[in-house]
Protein backbone atom coordinates (compact mmCIF):
# COMPACT_ATOMS: atom_id res chain seq x y z
CA UNK A 1 0.00 0.00 0.00
CA UNK A 2 1.44 3.34 -1.06
CA UNK A 3 -1.27 5.61 0.26
CA UNK A 4 -4.71 6.02 1.77
CA UNK A 5 -7.72 8.31 1.98
CA UNK A 6 -9.56 8.83 5.22
CA UNK A 7 -13.28 9.36 4.67
CA UNK A 8 -15.13 9.63 7.97
CA UNK A 9 -18.90 9.90 7.79
CA UNK A 10 -20.13 13.48 7.36
CA UNK A 11 -17.07 15.06 8.98
CA UNK A 12 -13.46 15.98 8.34
CA UNK A 13 -12.61 15.07 11.94
CA UNK A 14 -9.51 12.91 11.99
CA UNK A 15 -8.06 14.32 8.76
CA UNK A 16 -5.46 16.56 10.45
CA UNK A 17 -4.31 13.76 12.76
CA UNK A 18 -4.15 11.24 9.91
CA UNK A 19 -2.08 13.64 7.81
CA UNK A 20 0.45 14.04 10.64
CA UNK A 21 0.72 10.26 11.09
CA UNK A 22 0.85 9.39 7.37
CA UNK A 23 4.64 9.51 7.29
CA UNK A 24 5.88 8.47 3.84
CA UNK A 25 2.42 7.29 2.75
CA UNK A 26 0.45 9.32 0.24
CA UNK A 27 -2.47 10.86 2.12
CA UNK A 28 -5.73 12.03 0.54
CA UNK A 29 -8.11 13.98 2.80
CA UNK A 30 -11.75 13.16 2.32
CA UNK A 31 -15.14 12.46 3.81
CA UNK A 32 -18.11 10.20 3.12
CA UNK A 33 -21.18 12.36 2.72
CA UNK A 34 -24.70 11.10 3.37
CA UNK A 35 -26.70 12.60 0.52
CA UNK A 36 -30.31 11.99 -0.42
CA UNK A 37 -30.11 8.83 -2.51
CA UNK A 38 -26.71 7.51 -1.44
CA UNK A 39 -23.27 8.02 0.04
CA UNK A 40 -20.60 10.03 -1.76
CA UNK A 41 -16.85 9.89 -1.17
CA UNK A 42 -15.31 13.35 -1.53
CA UNK A 43 -11.58 12.95 -2.22
CA UNK A 44 -9.11 15.82 -1.79
CA UNK A 45 -11.75 17.94 -0.10
CA UNK A 46 -10.68 20.79 2.21
CA UNK A 47 -13.95 21.98 3.76
CA UNK A 48 -16.89 19.97 5.13
CA UNK A 49 -19.81 19.31 2.79
CA UNK A 50 -23.25 19.28 4.45
CA UNK A 51 -25.19 16.02 4.51
CA UNK A 52 -28.80 15.58 3.42
CA UNK A 53 -28.52 17.41 0.09
CA UNK A 54 -29.44 15.96 -3.29
CA UNK A 55 -26.86 13.93 -5.19
CA UNK A 56 -26.27 16.63 -7.88
CA UNK A 57 -25.98 19.43 -5.30
CA UNK A 58 -23.53 17.42 -3.19
CA UNK A 59 -21.40 16.63 -6.25
CA UNK A 60 -21.48 20.32 -7.23
CA UNK A 61 -20.19 21.39 -3.79
CA UNK A 62 -17.43 18.77 -3.93
CA UNK A 63 -16.31 19.90 -7.37
CA UNK A 64 -16.42 23.57 -6.28
CA UNK A 65 -13.49 22.68 -3.99
CA UNK A 66 -11.54 21.06 -6.80
CA UNK A 67 -12.20 17.65 -5.23
CA UNK A 68 -13.65 14.55 -6.87
CA UNK A 69 -16.93 12.78 -6.15
CA UNK A 70 -17.09 8.98 -6.03
CA UNK A 71 -20.45 7.25 -5.59
CA UNK A 72 -19.83 4.83 -2.70
CA UNK A 73 -21.09 1.23 -2.65
CA UNK A 74 -24.06 1.80 -5.01
CA UNK A 75 -25.51 -1.66 -4.38
CA UNK A 76 -25.01 -2.58 -0.74
CA UNK A 77 -27.29 -4.67 1.45
CA UNK A 78 -28.34 -2.64 4.52
CA UNK A 79 -26.47 0.46 3.27
CA UNK A 80 -27.61 1.93 -0.02
CA UNK A 81 -29.46 0.66 -3.04
CA UNK A 82 -28.96 2.97 -5.95
CA UNK A 83 -31.70 4.34 -8.14
CA UNK A 84 -29.83 4.50 -11.46
CA UNK A 85 -32.03 7.33 -12.68
CA UNK A 86 -30.98 9.48 -9.73
CA UNK A 87 -27.26 9.20 -10.42
CA UNK A 88 -27.29 9.60 -14.20
CA UNK A 89 -26.28 13.15 -14.94
CA UNK A 90 -25.36 13.89 -11.29
CA UNK A 91 -21.76 14.52 -12.35
CA UNK A 92 -19.94 11.73 -10.52
CA UNK A 93 -16.25 11.23 -11.28
CA UNK A 94 -16.15 7.51 -10.42
CA UNK A 95 -18.04 4.61 -8.86
CA UNK A 96 -16.74 2.57 -5.91
CA UNK A 97 -17.22 -0.94 -7.25
CA UNK A 98 -15.17 -2.90 -4.68
CA UNK A 99 -16.03 -2.28 -1.04
CA UNK A 100 -14.62 -4.84 1.40
CA UNK A 101 -17.58 -4.47 3.76
CA UNK A 102 -20.21 -5.35 1.14
CA UNK A 103 -22.05 -8.64 1.39
CA UNK A 104 -22.13 -10.82 -0.58
CA UNK A 105 -18.89 -9.29 -1.83
CA UNK A 106 -18.56 -10.95 -5.26
CA UNK A 107 -22.16 -10.31 -6.24
CA UNK A 108 -22.06 -6.66 -5.17
CA UNK A 109 -18.78 -6.07 -7.05
CA UNK A 110 -20.35 -7.46 -10.23
CA UNK A 111 -23.45 -5.28 -9.89
CA UNK A 112 -21.43 -2.16 -9.04
CA UNK A 113 -19.05 -2.83 -11.96
CA UNK A 114 -21.96 -3.24 -14.36
CA UNK A 115 -23.37 0.10 -13.17
CA UNK A 116 -20.02 1.88 -13.63
CA UNK A 117 -19.71 0.45 -17.13
CA UNK A 118 -23.27 1.47 -18.09
CA UNK A 119 -22.54 5.01 -16.89
CA UNK A 120 -19.06 5.08 -18.45
CA UNK A 121 -17.40 5.98 -15.14
CA UNK A 122 -14.04 4.93 -13.66
CA UNK A 123 -13.97 2.22 -10.99
CA UNK A 124 -12.46 2.44 -7.50
CA UNK A 125 -12.17 0.18 -4.47
CA UNK A 126 -12.03 0.85 -0.74
CA UNK A 127 -11.77 -1.09 2.48
CA UNK A 128 -14.54 0.86 4.28
CA UNK A 129 -12.54 -0.05 7.38
CA UNK A 130 -13.99 0.58 10.79
CA UNK A 131 -11.22 -1.48 12.44
CA UNK A 132 -7.48 -1.23 11.69
CA UNK A 133 -7.17 -4.90 10.70
CA UNK A 134 -9.57 -4.31 7.78
CA UNK A 135 -7.49 -1.55 6.19
CA UNK A 136 -6.42 -2.42 2.66
CA UNK A 137 -8.64 -5.44 2.01
CA UNK A 138 -10.14 -3.67 -0.99
CA UNK A 139 -8.24 -0.88 -2.71
CA UNK A 140 -7.66 1.12 -5.86
CA UNK A 141 -4.65 0.84 -8.11
CA UNK A 142 -4.04 4.25 -9.70
CA UNK A 143 -1.74 4.85 -12.64
CA UNK A 144 -0.49 8.39 -12.13
CA UNK A 145 2.37 10.51 -13.44
CA UNK A 146 3.44 11.41 -9.89
CA UNK A 147 2.52 10.88 -6.26
CA UNK A 148 1.02 14.37 -5.94
CA UNK A 149 -2.60 14.23 -4.74
CA UNK A 150 -3.81 16.44 -7.60
CA UNK A 151 -2.25 14.09 -10.13
CA UNK A 152 -3.73 11.04 -8.43
CA UNK A 153 -7.26 12.47 -8.33
CA UNK A 154 -6.91 13.62 -11.94
CA UNK A 155 -5.88 10.07 -12.91
CA UNK A 156 -8.95 8.69 -11.12
CA UNK A 157 -11.17 11.06 -13.11
CA UNK A 158 -9.51 9.92 -16.34
CA UNK A 159 -10.21 6.28 -15.51
CA UNK A 160 -6.63 5.19 -14.93
CA UNK A 161 -7.78 2.93 -12.07
CA UNK A 162 -8.36 -0.71 -11.20
CA UNK A 163 -10.39 -1.88 -8.20
CA UNK A 164 -9.00 -4.92 -6.36
CA UNK A 165 -9.36 -6.78 -3.11
CA UNK A 166 -11.59 -9.12 -1.20
CA UNK A 167 -14.48 -8.99 1.22
CA UNK A 168 -14.00 -9.06 4.95
CA UNK A 169 -14.26 -12.37 6.82
CA UNK A 170 -17.28 -13.23 8.99
CA UNK A 171 -15.14 -12.60 12.10
CA UNK A 172 -14.09 -9.19 10.78
CA UNK A 173 -17.70 -8.39 9.92
CA UNK A 174 -18.72 -9.07 13.53
CA UNK A 175 -15.74 -7.08 14.80
CA UNK A 176 -16.65 -4.18 12.52
CA UNK A 177 -19.95 -3.70 14.26
CA UNK A 178 -18.65 -4.19 17.79
CA UNK A 179 -15.33 -2.32 17.79
CA UNK A 180 -15.54 0.83 15.66
CA UNK A 181 -12.02 2.15 16.27
CA UNK A 182 -11.31 3.68 12.88
CA UNK A 183 -14.43 5.27 11.43
CA UNK A 184 -14.94 5.05 7.67
CA UNK A 185 -11.41 4.78 6.31
CA UNK A 186 -11.19 4.09 2.60
CA UNK A 187 -8.02 2.99 0.91
CA UNK A 188 -6.33 4.12 -2.25
CA UNK A 189 -3.37 1.86 -2.60
CA UNK A 190 -0.54 0.67 -4.79
CA UNK A 191 -0.05 3.81 -6.82
CA UNK A 192 2.07 3.29 -9.94
CA UNK A 193 4.30 6.01 -11.23
CA UNK A 194 4.06 6.42 -14.97
CA UNK A 195 6.89 8.17 -16.76
CA UNK A 196 5.81 9.80 -20.01
CA UNK A 197 8.65 10.69 -22.36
Amino acid sequence: MDGFAITNHDTLNGVAEAKKKAGDLIFIPGMEITAKGGHILALHVSKPIPSGLSLPKTVELIRDQGAIAVFAHPYAVLKTWVNRGEIEGAGFDAIEVANAAQFPYGCMVRWNTALAERLGLPKTGGSDAHNPEMVGQAYTVVEANSTEVEDITSSIKRGRTWAWGKGISPFQRLSRYTKARVEGMSILGRFKKLVIA
